[in-house]
């Protein structure tokens, strides 16, 4: 019942930021808000568990910084005279759980500067970067460990 009223609550916080807090909207606001509520149990069952309040702090203060960091690495490279890129593909063996865990790490890694995550099967990531000599491996681990702590009980 919990996860109703949360997942519930922010559906229909969405509808009211997307319809600019239009008292009129909320006709199809409801039943919008309702699908989605109702769509997102089908597609991502409740977990048992729950989230870590600080382990999402800590993956929130992470992926701020290594966008930033990586976001001046490829305005570096791409800014070169002659551009030296390297670009190649990897496969990164995953630890952390199916479902949410693993679909937040491709997700947040495609959102990082001079890597995507091209196909998740299993546990194993496939991983397009920009230049392969940069550590983006490493890093992909270090987000694994902080992602794995955001989904910690």
């Amino acid at each position: 019942m919990r996860a109703v009223l949360i997942r519930g609550a922010g559906f229909a916080f969405l509808w009211w930021v997307l319809a600019e807090g239009r008292p009129d909207a909320w006709g199809l606001g409801l039943v919008a808000a309702v699908a989605g509520c109702v769509l997102s149990f089908r597609l991502l069952p409740p977990r048992h568990g729950g989230i870590s309040f600080a382990g999402l702090l800590a993956f929130a203060a992470f992926f701020l910084w290594h966008s930033a960091k990586g976001g001046l690495q490829v305005a570096t490279l791409a800014l070169r005279p002659r551009p030296d890129l390297a670009p190649a593909l990897l496969e990164l063996p995953l630890s952390l759980a199916p479902g949410a865990p693993r679909v937040l790490m491709t997700a947040a890694i495609g959102l990082m500067p001079g890597t995507l995550g091209v196909c998740l099967e299993g546990d194993r990531l496939r991983l397009h970067v920009l230049d392969e000599r940069l550590p983006a491996a490493a890093e992909a681990q270090a987000l694994e460990k902080c992602i794995a702590r955001v989904f910690a009980p």
